[in-house]
């Protein structure tokens, strides 16, 4: 098995598990994850379309991630206020 298959099928696998995921956060970071594998798949395998998506979607769901995170910390900090 070369170098690239590897790649694709862990990355393949990656958004197979994220199918999984019960919560938003880790989800997320499969995302991550598995678009990072396939950005190594498509350049080891001179795939461009795949390439081109993944790195495009990486930024998103890293933008996502850290939307996700910041609203988790506000609704746990308004949350211990005593503002209910």
């Amino acid at each position: 098995m070369e170098i690239a298959e590897v790649f694709g099928y862990a990355a393949s696998g990656l958004v197979l598990a994220g199918c999984a995921m019960r919560t938003m956060i880790s989800l997320r970071l499969l995302n991550i994850a598995s678009n990072v594998a396939f950005i190594a798949y498509g350049f080891v395998a001179g795939l461009l379309p795949i390439l081109i998506l993944h790195a495009t979607l990486l930024p998103l769901n890293i933008y996502r991630l850290a939307e996700m995170r910041r609203l988790t910390r506000k609704v746990q900090s308004s949350g211990s206020d005593g503002n209910r």
